[in-house]
């Protein structure tokens, strides 16, 4: 079992230089709903609009001078490769990223204005993966998951520590759950530490691959369905740590629709005047969704990420 407060306190003292302490905002309008202290924790201000800066970084920079020497290869839904994209271009480095062609055309377009190379295949990110991870043995480049990897985990929970220092007490962490890396790494993090914190992980009904593996007992295929939580659409790569770190650390799973995750959106455009991803209103619609349950608590709803594109949030917007 990999030591995640090892592993996140290791990639505090490494990424710190290079990323962005999110803020964390107290929401009058959810605490009064919910008769709680709510805060957001917004990843969405994060320096490449994602918490995936966090992993990323870590990981590139944990390599050896030979293994970045021989160009690094990725596969992404569009945060984690943005995040790629921004550390290869910040220290010079040469790389590939591979894109489901469901990806949002924001987060692509976001890549190409960024000089990324950048290549469109497969209907599903673990379709991506493996031919990402085939091109990479092919080509001789060296292959970095976006989320089975144990120093993304690690950069993951760096956002759990900035929470530590940020807020005293705190009872209960919503966050979306696709790969796991988040959930992993903050979650295992928050534990460690001897915090009584209930971990929630929210995902679309859509696309509940997490969700559907922890019940099963092994990492389950199933088709995912279009969501507008595409940050956390798809498969999860057989084998991967995540899995076994979501069964530990994840008390409990929330799943929404998309007309729960299309009304969160709305309302935190409207509420707190802040754009935001589809995947990032996921832990708001699991709130507004069981908010009588967290009555009294301090609460921390974990808002990923802010690419979205244009005619989709005009389209939620005007639903």
């Amino acid at each position: 079992m990999i030591d995640i407060p090892a592993e996140v306190l290791e990639a505090e003292e490494r990424i710190r230089p290079f990323i962005r302490e999110t803020p964390l905002e107290f929401s009058h309008y959810l605490s009064k709903l919910g008769g709680c202290r709510v805060y957001l924790k917004l990843e969405n201000l994060q320096i490449t609009g994602s918490f995936k800066l966090r992993g990323a970084m870590n990981k590139l920079l944990s390599l050896s001078e030979e293994e970045r020497a021989r160009g690094v290869v990725t596969a992404s839904s569009g945060n984690h490769g943005a995040a790629f994209a921004y550390v290869l271009e910040k220290f010079g480095w040469r790389g590939r990223i591979y894109l489901p062609e469901y990806a949002s055309p924001a987060k692509v377009e976001t890549l190409r204005l960024m000089g990324a190379d950048i290549e469109l295949h497969g209907d599903d990110c673990v379709v991506t993966e493996a031919f990402a991870q085939s091109e990479a043995d092919r080509l001789g480049m060296f292959w970095i998951s976006p989320y089975n990897d144990a120093k993304v985990v690690g950069g993951q929970g760096t956002a759990g520590v900035e929470l530590e220092r940020q807020l005293e007490r705190f009872d209960t962490v919503l966050l979306p759950v696709g790969g796991g890396g988040l959930a992993s790494g903050v979650g295992g993090y928050l534990k460690s530490r001897g915090r009584q914190v209930e971990v929630i992980g929210c995902l679309p009904e859509n696309s509940p691959v997490m969700y559907e593996s922890v019940k099963a007992g092994r990492i389950v295929e199933m088709e995912s369905k279009p969501t507008l939580s595409d940050g956390t659409a798809g498969g999860i790569e057989a084998g991967s740590i995540t899995f076994d770190l979501c069964r530990r650390f994840v008390d409990d799973y929330v799943l929404l629709s998309e007309e729960e995750i299309a009304a969160a959106l709305r309302l935190v455009v409207e509420k707190h005047c802040m754009l935001i991803e589809g995947s990032a209103a996921l832990p708001v619609a699991a709130f507004l969704k069981n908010r009588e349950r967290f009555a009294g608590r301090d609460v921390v709803l974990v808002i990923s990420g802010a690419k979205i594109n244009l005619e989709k949030l005009i389209e939620v917007l005007t639903r």
